[in-house]
């Protein structure tokens, strides 16, 4: 099961927030995140992970449905490398 942006809006609230403020909470941390990703700004989120923008060069692809041959252009993409704590955390979990 995922956790959604509901959940974290719920635990969020849990912590004696009311829930407009939760959501306002949830909202603006992922807009901050989004913004930053879209200028090119890796976020760095300390005991979690760094999320990074990296650029893709134009490459051959293939329509899997077809069989043909296409380029594909060049595009940015978001990569997450979770930090040794989390990393750890999630091998040592039982």
């Amino acid at each position: 099961m995922a956790l959604t942006k509901n959940k974290i809006v719920e635990s969020v609230n849990e912590l004696g927030f009311t829930k407009k403020k939760s959501v306002d909470i949830v909202e603006t941390l992922l807009e901050i995140i989004k913004k930053s990703l879209e200028s090119g700004e890796d976020v760095l989120v300390s005991g979690f992970g760094k999320f990074c923008v990296k650029q893709k060069s134009t490459r051959r692809g293939r329509n899997p449905a077809t069989g043909e041959d296409l380029l594909l252009d060049e595009r940015n993409v978001v990569t997450f490398k979770c930090s040794g704590k989390l990393r750890e955390g999630i091998n040592n979990r039982k």
